[in-house]
């Protein structure tokens, strides 16, 4: 299985293959960088395999599945290390992947089984909550390391980030409403939002109770469900909410969704989600959207809320929610300087981001260096 051949493999630290007979686990953490503290970041279970079961044999479904998981964790561990660095936070940049159906196989031995795989890193990394686990699975997680944030109860603990994920992303909108479309507040304003788990649903109330026109789909109809119970919002189908006519497209659910296939369709005038890696190939489709005049929020920017919440967890600091939530409200000025510099440069947002974020981590590196050497 390629990684150092990888196109999403950039210098990471450290990429270690976990696996556990009794409980069926297989797992990839990888550690991009520890300049700027532990590498912190969620813990993704997915069934990466699913889609290609499809149309291959299952022998290759499986390893095309496993080739998928390697990308998916080399290209988040380094988001994470740009998200953190441009929050401005005392982490560094990990992912990890859990291979397979959490439905079927998240088990609290499993979860156990995967803590004790992060425990042998020493705190190198530390895990959190992404798609397909939760705050209870990363409880049992925790019974076997100390390396896991994003708790419910302790001490310490910060609970489900994704309220925190959500109010990023929604003070994100605004700033990109208030700097491409002139308005100070979203009413009337039309947000397509595609991905309705705990941080859609979160982000849909917000943007109700600001005025804003929504658009939703998900493929999980209790999803949509949920959502419509609390307010009303036009459904449309998985395969539409790309193209839907409106101001905002808000991708929240996996990456990969700002491609050749899509980009034509696309009528909205932002982009603004808090889907992780949201463009197919870095460089390329933001340079697109910007010659078309849509302005993209890169996504670890936008979406940085939820680990900005579980800081203090890493640190065992006591801090209350209220201060969180004012460096989360942050996130809408970070955006504001990259789109500033994005126009003056005449270049893509995210491009200036990964800029930025690499000056960050850059500059982090030698001064441990530096120290280290004294």
């Amino acid at each position: 299985m390629p990684v150092f051949d990888s196109r999403s493999f950039r210098n990471h630290e450290n990429v270690v293959f976990c696996s556990d007979e009794a409980t069926g686990l297989k797992a990839i953490i990888a550690v991009h960088s520890t300049a700027l503290g532990p590498a912190t970041g969620g813990t993704r279970f997915w069934d990466y395999a699913a889609i290609h079961r499809r149309s291959a044999p299952i022998d290759v479904a499986e390893t095309r599945g496993e080739q998928d998981a390697v990308y998916d964790v080399l290209r988040l561990s380094r988001g994470m290390s740009f998200k953190n660095a441009m929050a401005g936070l005392r982490l560094g940049g990990g992912k990890s992947v859990i291979i397979g159906n959490p439905r079927e196989l998240g088990t609290p031995e499993l979860m156990r089984a995967f803590g004790r795989m992060i425990n042998r890193l020493g705190g190198n990394y530390y895990a959190a909550e992404d798609v397909g686990t939760s705050p209870d699975m990363l409880a049992a997680a925790s019974e076997t390391t100390a390396y896991v944030c994003g708790l419910d109860g302790g001490d310490f603990g910060t609970g489900d980030p994704s309220p925190h994920t959500a109010l990023g992303v929604f003070t994100g909108i605004q700033a990109s409403v208030k700097h491409r479309l002139g308005k100070d507040d979203l009413n009337g304003v039309r947000v397509a939002v595609q991905g309705l788990g705990h941080v859609g649903q979160y982000l849909v109330d917000h943007l109700r109770n600001a005025g804003a026109k929504v658009i939703v789909t998900d493929i999980v109809d209790a999803n949509i469900k949920a959502v419509l119970e609390r307010g009303e919002a036009e459904v449309v189908s998985p395969d539409e909410i790309h193209a839907v006519d409106c101001d905002v497209y808000a991708p929240c659910a996996l990456g990969g969704t700002l491609n050749p296939k899509t980009l034509g369709d696309i009528k909205a005038t932002i982009i603004a989600g808090a889907a992780n890696n949201q463009l197919e190939t870095e460089g390329k489709e933001d340079e697109q959207l910007r010659k078309r005049g849509i302005l993209y929020a890169p996504d670890y920017v936008i979406n940085a809320g939820g680990i900005i919440s579980v800081e203090s967890e890493v640190y065992k600091e006591k801090v209350d929610n209220a201060a969180r939530e004012a460096k989360v409200l942050r996130i809408g000025e970070t955006l504001t300087k990259i789109y500033e510099a994005s126009d003056k440069q005449g270049r893509p947002t995210g491009v200036i981001a990964n800029e930025m974020a690499e000056d960050i981590i850059r500059k982090a590196n030698e001064a441990k260096l530096a120290a280290a050497a004294e």
